[in-house]
């Protein structure tokens, strides 16, 4: 019966990729990898976790096989989670829509040699390695745990992948340089080491911030790399990374500090072309909204102690507050602002150019300068 249950459930997911137009065109043998070659659940944890409303709670295989099918395949865009650190997720497999999203990015033909930042479970780096062959793909895990059990689960599934212990923000030069690089964890600056591993032309595929991942070519002279956003999805940070507090947690019980009249209907933040730009000129500011009959919240904070909550009613008319040291919704009217005088440009028409010293987001063109104010 769980064996009956799990196909199923890899089917309606297929059906839902299907369905969602999730298949990447330009990579055929990626829907071939995830249906067939190398199938979720073999790289999945016997538990698996899941948020019960208020924490999260262990959802063990032998006792309860059908809800951990349906936890693996649980739809295209949702991730399953399988460690928890102090409270938080610290490992996952990704959303199936981001995976083969960000594969399709990487433009990977078979015979290169490619580096992958954050093993996990290996469940990725083992549909790297059905496409590039054997010994092409070295991985890096910064948990030796979860290390070793990536070691024994490519083994088992036959795959041959050089799985290595260490910081995955240092690469690993030993096997490079590489044809293709790609993270699966999120970064906010895009280290250095990456690029200086990759050859020139080559391509890096990384999750930047808490927004999307992009796609970086390498240029010719090793000494920079460019490319555009690619896509949205949500990873989770590099282990130690200080993801700094929850909105709950700066909201705290006092009373707000001030009422606020807001400059704009907030309903524009339902936008994600400008919640991205926002994310570029504001990056601490984190936006999260959700729609009840018809009322809006807002909630923003920056993770510090700084906070602001709206609730727009189905007429337009509009209840706000804030709390702490800044203006959150005044800075994001500005961040609006300027999203507007530079056009308004599509999430999809931001990019990045590193070089050793710095990186910059722009918008249109690389030579366009900084998007920031």
């Amino acid at each position: 019966m769980a064996l009956e249950r799990l196909e199923q459930r890899r089917l309606a997911l297929a059906q839902a990729m299907d369905a969602q137009g999730a298949w990447p065109a330009d990579s055929p043998w990626v829907r071939r990898a995830i249906l067939d070659t190398v199938p979720r659940h073999a790289f999945a944890p016997d538990l698996l976790w899941t948020w019960d409303g208020h924490a999260f709670a262990g959802v063990d295989r032998s006792t309860d096989p059908d809800r951990w099918a349906d936890l693996v395949y649980a739809g295209p865009d949702d991730s399953t989670i399988t460690q928890v650190l102090g409270g938080l997720p610290s490992s996952s497999l990704s959303c199936p829509s981001v995976v083969a999203d960000m594969l399709d990015s990487l433009i990977l033909e078979p015979g290169h040699r490619t580096l992958e930042l954050g093993g996990g479970q290996a469940w990725n780096a083992a549909l790297l390695a059905a496409r590039t062959g054997a010994g092409n793909v070295t991985t890096v895990e910064i948990d030796p745990g979860l290390a070793e059990l990536a070691r024994h689960r490519l083994a088992a599934a036959g795959l041959d992948v050089s799985v290595r212990t260490g910081d995955g923000n240092a690469g690993w030069p030993e096997a490079g340089p590489y044809d293709r690089v790609i993270a699966t964890y999120a970064v906010d600056q895009i280290p250095w080491a990456w690029i200086a591993q990759t050859k020139p032309g080559g391509r890096l595929v990384a999750p930047w911030g808490r927004m999307g991942h992009l796609a970086l070519t390498v240029a010719d002279d090793g000494q920079s790399a460019t490319g555009w956003v690619q896509g949205l999805g949500l990873f989770m940070p590099s282990r130690g990374t200080d993801q700094g507090r929850e909105y709950h947690a700066v909201r705290g019980e006092d009373p707000p500090d001030r009422a606020v009249i807001p400059a704009r209907d907030l309903r524009a933040l339902t936008d994600l072309h400008l919640v991205f730009a926002l994310r570029v000129s504001a990056p601490d500011i984190r936006i999260t909204t959700t729609e009840t009959d018809g009322h809006l919240t807002v909630k923003l904070h920056d993770g510090v102690s700084s906070w602001a909550t709206a609730i727009i009613d189905p007429a337009g008319s509009t209840i706000a507050y804030e709390g702490g040291p800044r203006y959150l919704l005044s800075e994001v009217e500005a961040g609006r602002q300027h999203w507007k005088q530079r056009g308004t440009p599509p999430l999809w028409d931001f990019g990045m150019t590193v070089t050793r010293d710095r990186q910059h987001v722009w918008a249109g063109t690389a030579d366009s300068g900084p998007y920031a104010p």
